[in-house]
């Protein structure tokens, strides 16, 4: 029988590292080939190949119908991205078996992934996944199967208007315990932008006052959001990526964070496109007090696979930070240091380069006219050199003026 003979029959995809799936993106041709090694001469009839991705959801829930009664409801739903139907190998004409030589064969194959696809996904209620098939046919005997799995990653680029935007929210809580009003506890929270990559650092910008008679502890994490949908039903698993936790912050006394980090770790982006899984990220800042429930402050997210430009990351972040926390002029010492040298800093050869005026091809017809000769003659002019010995002293003759006078 073939199977006796046959030594190897596997899918092999171009870009797949070693006993690891081939990562794609939507639009971008798959590429491989099917291996058939045989040990001795056989007979075989057709080798088909098939390629799917598809998203997938199930769950069940138990519900009562009275106080004897319960049955179990099942929820289900599917979304087919891709469907790829190819033959490598087709019988002959005369409906006979092809005999393949003992050796190795393969079966080369190419097909064109769509332009919108999920990323893949493996959740508790549902998945994305993506894979190649092949079936080995022959006269009498069973099929013999191979399978492949690939990856899908939907590029999400962070360096747009919406995901640039800075993220900011305020809540307040009344704590209350017996019946008592114990005071308040209010927090402002803001984001430099909606939109981040795994392995970046959020800052955090937060304010906390507390207003009780107790001790508050504020913390901050970035939490998952599974969504399943299914006849109309959505089931949702919240999971925390990671956290960080402050100080204790004293009865009647305030809490500031000037961008206090917190690092991504290595997630999946956000899946916001499909119709029956989605996968959804918010940092909260939640402020637990004693005696009563926390306050919780939320934040979307948007974690993709674009890293920030490093144009976007200054306009952005710089200019949002600017506008939440004017405290770091605070950070300023009182005395300042001397500054280098003009020579310490640009060698002499770059001296005379700045010094030389531009040249006219450069510059162009816009350039011309006296005002801007005198602008470059006062551009390229080097600084003068710093000392801290006053180049006026004041004469030892001149007598002080008396202010009352």
């Amino acid at each position: 029988m073939i199977f006796d003979r046959l030594k190897r029959f596997s899918i092999v995809l171009e870009g797949a590292e070693r006993d690891g799936p081939a990562a794609f993106s939507p639009g971008q041709a798959v590429s491989g080939r099917v291996v058939l090694e045989l040990a001795a001469a056989a007979r075989l009839g057709a080798l088909r190949l098939r390629a799917m991705g598809a998203a997938r959801v199930h769950w069940t829930e138990s519900r009562s119908a009275g106080s004897s009664t319960a049955y179990t409801q099942s929820y289900s739903d599917q979304v087919e991205f891709l469907s790829h139907r190819d033959t490598l190998m087709a019988p002959p004409d005369n409906g006979e078996a092809t005999v393949l030589q003992a050796g190795r064969h393969e079966f080369p194959f190419t097909f064109q992934l769509p332009e919108t696809l999920a990323t893949s996904f493996e959740g508790k209620h549902g998945s994305v996944r993506y894979w190649v098939k092949a079936k080995l046919h022959r006269p009498w005997s069973t099929v013999k199967k191979a399978k492949k799995e690939f990856t899908v990653i939907e590029p999400i680029d962070i360096n747009t208007p919406a995901l640039l935007a800075p993220q900011a929210g305020a809540k307040e809580k009344l704590a209350r315990a017996w019946y008592c009003n114990r005071g308040q506890v209010s927090v402002t929270a803001k984001i430099d932008r909606k939109g981040y990559t795994p392995g970046e650092v959020i800052p955090i910008f937060a304010e906390i006052d507390n207003c009780t008679s107790r001790a508050v502890v504020p913390k901050a994490a970035i939490i998952q959001t599974q969504t399943f949908i299914a006849r109309g039903t959505k089931k949702q698993k919240k999971s925390v990526v990671t956290s960080i936790t402050g100080d204790p912050i004293p009865a009647g006394k305030r809490e500031v964070w000037h961008g206090r980090a917190l690092k991504i770790p290595p997630v999946g982006p956000s899946i916001l496109q499909c119709r029956i899984i989605q996968v959804e990220y918010s940092l909260k800042v939640c402020v637990d007090i004693p005696g009563t429930s926390k306050l919780l402050l939320e934040l979307p997210l948007v974690i993709g696979t674009i890293p920030l430009h490093p144009f976007g990351s200054r306009t952005s972040s710089v200019s949002s930070q600017y506008s939440v926390n004017l405290d770091w002029l605070s950070t300023i010492p009182e005395q300042l240091e001397a500054p280098p040298e003009y020579s310490a800093v640009v060698s002499s050869p770059e001296a005379e380069q700045s010094l030389a005026p531009p040249c006219r091809s450069e510059l162009g017809d816009i350039l011309e006219g006296p005002f801007f000769a005198y602008i470059q003659e006062f551009r390229f002019r080097p600084p003068p050199l710093y000392s801290e010995v006053d180049p006026n002293p004041a004469s030892d003759s001149i007598r002080p003026r008396c202010m009352t006078c």
